[in-house]
């Protein structure tokens, strides 16, 4: 079995323009997130995906890998299934048995322990299509609809994803929900096995992907089984401005 992992680098932000290149600690957030997927074990090869050559020539000149995607993607899945080939043909396996793990480039205090955990679990599942993390979330976090939350069904298969608290608990005062259900939020990784990231082209389109904003979601409506495995805590993804802030005193704190 082969493992790479991909990082998908768009620079036009619609959120926070330009985040992936923004400066933390004297290093663009890209380079930080490369650089610690690369502290994986056991990791065959580790690429930026982007449509911005702006982003290739960094990454050149930090001496990491790059990938030319198209600009019309709309989603990192969607960039990374562009170069699928590629990225399989650099773990040197067949497609059926490369990992590609999808890692945002917004996560620059990604633990690459977490890399390693979904390698393991890959195998220990043989080769599930799609296995991505979750965490337990805290009670303060279940209504946040900046906390992505996953359903899940009594073997650990997400059942489906919304930034709405799931479930609802009926006849209950939302503030109470937790004590009556457990509730798990999405780190926002993706592995998937190769030969199903090469497919994603001919998905049909999603209109919960449409709604909610989130690319998994055309997985299940596709009805593609999406594996999960639990782990501590989520890892900060820059959105705003206050959580670059807050990455910044992060990383200057370690």
């Amino acid at each position: 079995m082969a493992v790479v992992v991909a990082v998908p680098a768009r620079l036009a932000s619609s959120r926070l323009p330009g985040k992936v290149m923004a400066d933390i600690g004297g290093k663009p957030m890209l380079r930080h997130v490369l650089e610690r997927c690369g502290r994986a074990r056991g990791v065959a090869a580790v690429y930026a995906c982007s449509d911005s050559p702006e982003v290739l020539e960094a990454c050149r000149g930090w001496g990491l890998r790059a990938l030319l995607t198209p600009e019309s993607c709309s989603s990192g899945s969607e960039r990374l299934a562009a170069v699928a080939a590629e990225l399989v043909a650099a773990g040197g396996a067949a497609a059926e048995h490369t990992l590609v793990i999808n890692v945002q480039g917004d996560q620059p205090l990604l633990d690459p322990a977490v890399i390693e955990a979904m390698a393991a679990e890959f195998v220990r599942r043989d080769r599930p299509p799609v296995l991505t993390p979750v965490y337990r979330l805290a009670a303060d976090k279940i209504h946040d609809p900046n906390v992505v939350k996953v359903l899940l069904g009594g073997d650990g298969r997400a059942i489906t994803f919304s930034r709405s608290a799931l479930p609802h608990v009926r006849d209950v005062a939302p503030e109470y929900w937790h004590r009556h259900a457990p509730y798990w939020g999405h780190v926002g990784l993706y592995g998937y096995r190769g030969d199903v990231l090469a497919g994603w082209s001919q998905l049909p389109a999603s209109p919960l992907e449409d709604l909610e904003k989130l690319e998994q979601l055309r997985l299940i409506e596709a009805g593609i089984p999406i594996a999960t495995f639990s782990v501590q805590a989520d890892c900060l993804s820059v959105d705003t401005a206050e959580q670059l802030e807050q990455a910044r005193r992060l990383v200057q704190a370690h």
